[in-house]
């Protein structure tokens, strides 16, 4: 693109915040125009009020920047990806959105809302028609589009691909979940190391639910789930990124693990959500090794947007498991929100 997008992140300096801003440098759709962060910051330049935690260096272009206030006044912007917690966020986001900014955002705050998709372009492309809806009823000229939870990312997009090949019925899964899905400067290290924490507050609802949300439809004035049940366990584990998820399915029409492995490796995105600049390609990678995927070695596959999946095998309570494993600040995160924001671009929500 010859004019590229003025974009706006706020929270910026966090540790989603600052994936955003390395995802977006050099990015062909959208520029860095402006940046928010905490009032104590604002008039800070950011590379000043920054502390950088991400592998490389921070941006030359962003650290002269001065932080503005996380508001529509100090924010002119037409996409705004939003790194907000979701405490925050719940006023923050609808206050851009009525004043006319479409919002990508990472925040939990408004994932269960029946108007509001969890948009995912190799899944649900479709889901934005919820977009006009969402206009009429709450008089907004914007709108408010969200990423999954992080762990509902790669265990959405593989059963995606088992939902349109067999059907579900049934999932059971369990979770170890990487220290940055926490934030800055997230678990104590007296807490993690040496330990598994089996609890991760309000996680186990959102990667019931949300998967579901994102495989579901829009019928009337709402987004119905599909038609399953998924149990889920969750866990924080001493890796610093990557989400592994040990799923078991029961699936409508029984699969092999040779069918599973086939439909995981076939799966494409929609043909409209295929060749934007944040597409995994390809979408899964299945590794045959026994003992893959791995978060340090596999996270980064598709440049972190890549699903991949491994040790599919026979279950004998469900039919089939397997595990899976996706980039929680990548694909999960910062580089979700981006793919969305491609994905509306071409549809014309945003220009």
């Amino acid at each position: 693109m010859s004019n590229r997008i003025p974009v706006a992140v706020l929270a910026a300096t966090g540790s989603v915040g600052q994936r955003f801003i390395q995802l977006l440098d050099c990015h062909p759709y959208f520029k860095v125009t402006v940046i928010t962060a905490s009032d104590r910051t604002v008039g800070q330049k950011y590379g000043d009020a920054c502390h950088w935690i991400l592998p490389g260096d921070m941006p030359d272009w962003v650290k002269e920047m001065t932080i503005q206030p996380t508001s529509p006044e100090a924010v002119h912007c037409p996409l705004v990806f939003s790194a907000l917690p979701a405490d925050a966020a719940v006023e923050i986001e609808p206050a851009f959105a009525r004043a006319g900014s479409i919002v990508c955002s990472n925040a939990s705050a408004y994932r269960a809302a029946p108007d509001v998709s969890i948009l995912f372009p190799e899944v649900n492309p479709d889901l934005t028609d919820i977009i006009p809806i969402q206009r009429s009823l709450r008089g907004w000229s914007g709108a408010i589009i969200t990423n999954s939870n992080c762990t509902s990312a790669g265990l959405t997009v593989s059963l995606k691909a088992l939902y349109d090949a067999f059907g579900l019925k049934k999932v059971f899964a369990v979770s170890m979940q990487a220290l940055s899905g926490a934030g800055y400067p997230g678990i104590p290290s007296i807490d993690i190391i040496d330990n598994v924490i089996p609890l991760i507050k309000g996680e186990e609802d959102k990667v019931e639910h949300e998967p579901r949300k994102m495989l579901g439809k829009v019928v009337g004035n709402e987004i119905i789930p599909a038609d399953f049940v998924i149990s889920a366990h969750t866990n924080r584990v001493a890796v610093v990124d990557g989400h592994m998820v040990c799923v078991s399915v029961e699936l409508e029409h029984s699969a092999t693990p040779e069918q599973a492995v086939e439909a995981f490796r076939a799966y494409q995105a929609p043909e409209i959500s295929r060749d934007l600049p944040f597409a995994p390609q390809p979408v899964i990678v299945v590794r045959d090794e026994p003992d893959r995927p791995q978060p340090r070695l596999d996270r980064m596959t598709g440049k972190g947007m890549t699903t991949v999946v491994g040790r599919v095998r026979p279950d004998p309570l469900f039919g089939l498991k397997y595990v899976v494993l996706s980039h929680n600040t990548i694909r999960g995160a910062a580089g979700g929100s981006i793919y969305n924001a491609e994905l509306l671009v071409k549809q014309g929500y945003i220009k």
